[in-house]
C-alpha cells in the first residue's frame, strides 16, 4: 500500500523545528561569509553558497514526502526574517527558489532515493537555481564570461559538499540517535536492499 503523501503532525513539527534552528544557523553563517569575503572576495559567496541548502535536503531526506525541501527552506527564511535579517522579505523568495532547486532533484526520483549521490544532487540542484536567481537579481550578465563560470562551478561545488555530503552526514547520525523512529526514513533504512 503507497504511502500518503500527506505530513503527520509529527513530520510537520520536525519541518518546523529544523527550520527554526537552520533559519539561526544561516543567519549566523551570514557572518562567517562576510568574515571570509573580507579575505578571498566576492566569489566567496559562491564557495560558501551550499550551507544554505542544508535545510531543505535535511528535512526532505527525514520526511521524504512532496514539498518538504521547498517548505523548510521558506520556514528558515522566515525565521531569519523574524530574527531581522537585512535582506528582508526578498529572502522568502531566495528561500523557495533554493528549496525549488533540491525539490526537483528528490521529486525526480519520485522521492524514493536518499543516496549520498542524490543528496548532493540536490545541493547541485539548489545551487542552479539559487545561480539562476542572483543572475536576475544582481545582474550577472554584465561579468566577464570566465568569472560567471568560475561563480557557477564554485556554488555548484559548495552545494554537492556543504548542501548534500554535509546533509547525508547530519541525517545518519540524526538516524543514530533512533529520534527519527516510526517516520519513512526509518522504515526505508531497516527495508531490505
Amino acid at each position: 500500500m503507497p504511502e500518503s503523501s500527506l505530513w503527520t503532525l509529527r513530520e510537520t513539527l520536525i519541518i518546523a523545528v529544523l527550520g527554526a534552528v537552520f533559519g539561526v544557523l544561516y543567519l549566523g553563517w551570514v557572518q562567517v561569509w562576510l568574515i571570509l569575503q573580507a579575505a578571498f572576495g566576492p566569489i566567496t559567496m559562491d564557495m560558501v553558497m551550499g550551507f544554505w541548502f542544508i535545510n531543505s535536503i535535511i528535512a526532505a531526506a527525514i520526511i521524504r514526502k512532496p514539498g518538504v525541501a521547498l517548505v523548510s527552506n521558506m520556514l528558515a527564511a522566515a525565521v531569519q526574517i523574524m530574527l531581522g535579517s537585512p535582506a528582508g522579505l526578498l529572502l522568502l523568495v531566495t528561500g523557495f527558489v533554493q528549496g525549488l532547486g533540491a525539490e526537483l532533484v528528490f521529486a525526480a526520483t519520485r522521492y524514493r532515493r536518499w543516496t549520498l549521490p542524490v543528496m548532493m544532487a540536490a545541493g547541485i540542484g539548489a545551487a542552479t537555481t539559487s545561480f539562476i536567481w542572483t543572475w536576475i537579481r544582481f545582474d550577472y550578465g554584465s561579468l566577464e564570461p570566465a568569472l560567471l563560470m568560475l561563480m557557477y562551478v564554485l556554488r555548484c561545488t559548495s552545494g554537492a559538499l556543504l548542501g548534500g555530503l554535509l546533509g547525508y552526514l547530519i541525517m545518519r547520525a540524526l538516524y543514530r540517535t533512533g529520534v527519527l523512529a516510526g517516520l519513512r526514513i526509518d522504515r526505508d533504512m531497516r527495508a531490505p536492499a
